[in-house]
């Protein structure tokens, strides 16, 4: 019973629209209806520049960490690794199911992977700052962050089943789905990019002024 209630509480937490809020407090908007309609950090790159990009990005990964983290309220998972781990992969599934189905902002919400990064650094640190060097990489040569999404999740299945050769079953198992929810939820993005019509973030802006 404790562990349906925490998981509750990690989608509560997951459901904080933090780029909804942030949009309306800050500019007076609903960032849903700019851009890629998405209620995440790369819509607010695209939207309100990295500045705002970059806080609605840390606050959804930290959104992850935290409801990751809620195991340490029941005891018992401090002791026993494998119990805790897969408790943690269903406390950061229920706050990335939060993030793209909030309660608190009409069940819109964005895509996840910023809070899936929050729950792969709960889990697995090592992992995590792996895929976010894949992720910075890619954004540096590219200046897309729907591009560097994709292929650090694609990342994330990589390190874990074969790099890293997590031995955990669930986990591995969950790093493929990650990986495949990833390029499923940007087949838009996808798409755009092929057609070089994705807006490019310049977040780099010394070096983006030197080449635009």
């Amino acid at each position: 019973m404790n562990e349906v209630l925490l998981i509750i509480l990690a989608y509560f937490i997951g459901s904080i629209p933090t780029a909804v809020w942030v949009s309306k407090a800050f500019f007076g908007i609903d960032i849903r209806d700019y851009g890629s309609g998405n209620a995440g950090a790369t819509n607010t790159f695209r939207v309100l520049g990295s500045k705002w990009g970059t806080m609605v990005m840390v606050l959804d990964v930290l959104k992850g960490v935290i409801a990751t983290s809620l195991y340490i309220l029941l005891p018992f998972y401090l002791t026993d690794e494998w119990q805790r781990t897969n408790f943690m992969i269903g406390l950061g599934l229920a706050a990335v199911v939060g993030h793209i189905f909030p309660i608190f902002a009409e069940f819109r919400g964005g895509k996840g992977v910023a809070t899936l990064l929050g729950m792969s650094i709960a889990i697995q640190p090592l992992v995590a700052i792996a895929c976010i060097g894949v992720f910075v990489l890619v954004l540096y040569i590219t200046r897309f962050v729907s591009l560097g999404s994709i292929i650090s999740g694609v990342a994330f299945m990589v390190f874990i089943l074969f790099i890293f050769n997590e031995e955990e079953t669930l986990y591995r198992i969950f790093a493929v789905v990650v990986a495949l929810t990833v390029v499923l939820t940007h087949q838009k993005n996808i798409g755009r990019i092929l057609k070089g019509t994705e807006s490019k973030v310049p977040i780099f802006k010394h070096r983006d002024r030197k080449k635009d």
